[in-house]
């Protein structure tokens, strides 16, 4: 619990990662923080995506409709979230000359997005009345 209250501080006060272990290399800091940016791009556009369903797919059925929408924006918000706590990790891992924390995330991220892209198929495939 006491790890968790940490690497929430460091979301926030990132400064203090500097009481953590050696500076790295700054390329390595600067790669960890690209890595971020990706993850957020993608956030980004599995919240876009979830509004572009509810905004655009009108004849949807609402149910449909709010589901898939829902489940893109929970997703989206999730991976943003993930995003700044893997890269907090990281770099703390980078400072302590450790190896960087494995994560089964990019995997899960995956499979919950085939799942939803699997659903709109099916969607697109009965049709908007479905």
């Amino acid at each position: 619990m006491i790890g968790i209250i940490r690497n929430l501080r460091l979301w926030f006060a990132p400064q203090h990662l500097g009481e953590e272990g050696d500076t790295p290399d700054y390329r390595f800091s600067l790669a960890n923080e690209r890595t971020f940016l990706a993850w957020l791009r993608t956030a980004l556009a599995l919240v876009g995506g979830g509004f572009a369903v509810d905004q655009f797919l009108p004849g949807l059925r609402w149910g449909w409709r709010v589901g898939l929408a829902c489940a893109l924006l929970a997703v989206g918000a999730v991976c943003a979230l993930r995003a700044v706590d893997r890269w907090v990790r990281c770099e703390r891992a980078m400072r302590r000359g450790e190896d960087l924390p494995p994560t089964r995330f990019p995997a899960l991220l995956g499979l919950v997005v085939a799942l939803v892209a699997l659903v709109m198929v099916v969607v697109v495939v009965l049709g908007p009345a479905g």
